[in-house]
């Protein structure tokens, strides 16, 4: 739990740009002029100290080619210091809280004292490949010498051949969608279509709410961009006017007949960064800082995708309650990441189930009941977006912020990942 000094690791601060539907305002922008944003953002907020910072680390999934390690490029592009290492880390929806988890244990172990970790994406810039004959037909033209030697280049290649290959989101082990999964998912744990589609307006009309109310506002940067240098400054995919009668026309989007995932009771596709700041407590102090929250206890989880590829929170969040020694009735303030509605939902069923603490935790009792006003009270992934490297730091900030807004003393994040996996963290107010 703590540092080679015996300081705690606390969360300083925290703050994101605005998070935007893919092939909008931020079209023209990579995964590393988000990163740089956040980070210059974040310095800005905190007042932050360049030399000071020890490490940084984010997460990203589709990387760019050109900037495969997006943390390093974006902090040579920040202001802040050249001498500071910086690494990429990926691990599908959970690559923000792994570059988090990972400052933690820097911090824990005394090699670092300032950590930024945190997370960016950018859905409107993802690579596009062409197909592997292709591909190496071109890698072995490296070799030509002259130009007689391009007259074979086409040889034995078919039209198809020539066709780019558009990415998939669908899981290589098991080769269906995570809307597919979920949809799955939801029929068997007992997730109706009314549930999802009423847990989506509940997203959009807190997030709309929370905008309203300038709480958004607290977390998010502007981003500015040349060459009209247009403030964005508010999340642009929040549908403050939805209801059950506009969710109902809709049309199921992965399984057509028989499906309850919808467009809008699930999260979409999403260009943005985010960075937390974390410090030892006494490193914190020093500097005239006062900490939001202290990082408790972390763990992630790991299923079977082809049965459980989004019930990875239920187990992490079993998991960590027992390592920090705590019920979940005793968490004030709860961010679940909200990939699909009925993903939420039916890890709620599961925690709440006698039958799985029993078959799939080895408990005699089920971990408990999450209650809705502690759930997500500002909105969540459906309505605020979800950029898949940056979410962890949107959930850890605003799980902080809650705690003091809301006078609490404990805070759950958790979040699930494709590939079946799931993270969750205990913060509790400093």
């Amino acid at each position: 739990m703590s540092a080679a000094d015996g300081s705690q690791v606390v969360v300083v601060g925290g703050c994101r740009t605005p998070f935007l539907k893919a092939n909008t305002d931020f079209r023209q922008l990579t995964s590393y002029d988000l990163a740089r944003e956040a980070l210059k953002g974040l310095q800005q907020k905190t007042h932050l100290d360049p030399e000071l910072v020890d490490r940084v680390i984010m997460g990203t999934v589709i990387s760019n080619m050109s900037t495969s390690n997006v943390a390093r490029e974006a902090l040579l592009g920040s202001g802040l210091s050249q001498k500071t290492p910086a690494f990429t880390v990926t691990q599908a929806c959970i690559s923000a809280n792994v570059a988090i988890s990972c400052g933690v244990d820097l911090i824990r172990s005394g090699q670092a004292r300032v950590v930024i970790a945190g997370g960016t994406e950018s859905m409107s810039d993802v690579p596009i490949k062409f197909r592997k004959k292709f591909r190496q037909r071109l890698v072995d033209a490296q070799r030509y010498r002259k130009p007689a030697d391009w007259l074979g280049f086409f040889k034995g290649l078919k039209p198809s051949d020539l066709l780019p290959e558009i990415p998939s989101i669908s899981e290589f082990s098991t080769g269906l969608t995570m809307g597919e999964d979920c949809d799955r998912l939801a029929a068997r744990i007992g997730v109706t279509r009314d549930e999802q589609d009423r847990f989506a307006v509940r997203s959009h009309q807190a997030a709309a709410r929370a905008a309203a109310a300038g709480i958004l506002a607290e977390e998010i940067i502007p981003v500015r961009q040349a060459p009209k240098f247009k403030q964005v400054d508010t999340d642009n995919g929040v549908r403050g006017d939805s209801s059950m009668e506009k969710l109902a026309r809709l049309k199921p989007a992965f399984v057509k007949k028989y499906g309850t995932i919808t467009a809008a009771n699930a999260s979409y596709l999403t260009d943005g960064a985010a960075a937390v700041l974390l410090m030892d407590k006494k490193t914190a102090l020093a500097h005239g800082y006062t900490p939001r929250a202290t990082v408790c206890h972390y763990c992630f989880s790991a299923q079977d995708p082809g049965e459980e590829l989004l019930l990875g929170p239920a187990y992490a969040i079993s998991h960590v309650l027992e390592k920090a020694g705590l019920r979940l009735d005793q968490i004030d303030v709860i961010e679940l990441h909200e990939a699909f509605a009925g993903q939420v939902l039916a890890n709620l069923k599961c925690l709440e189930s006698p039958q799985f603490a029993t078959d799939k935790l080895g408990r005699d009792q089920a971990i408990g009941t999450v209650p809705m006003d502690k759930l997500n009270v500002h909105g969540g992934s459906l309505s605020l977006g979800h950029p898949f490297g940056a979410t962890g730091a949107r959930l850890v900030t605003t799980a902080s912020n809650r705690l003091h807004r809301e006078n609490g003393r404990y805070a759950l994040v958790a979040a699930c990942a494709a590939g079946a996996m799931g993270h969750a963290m205990i913060l509790e107010r400093y």
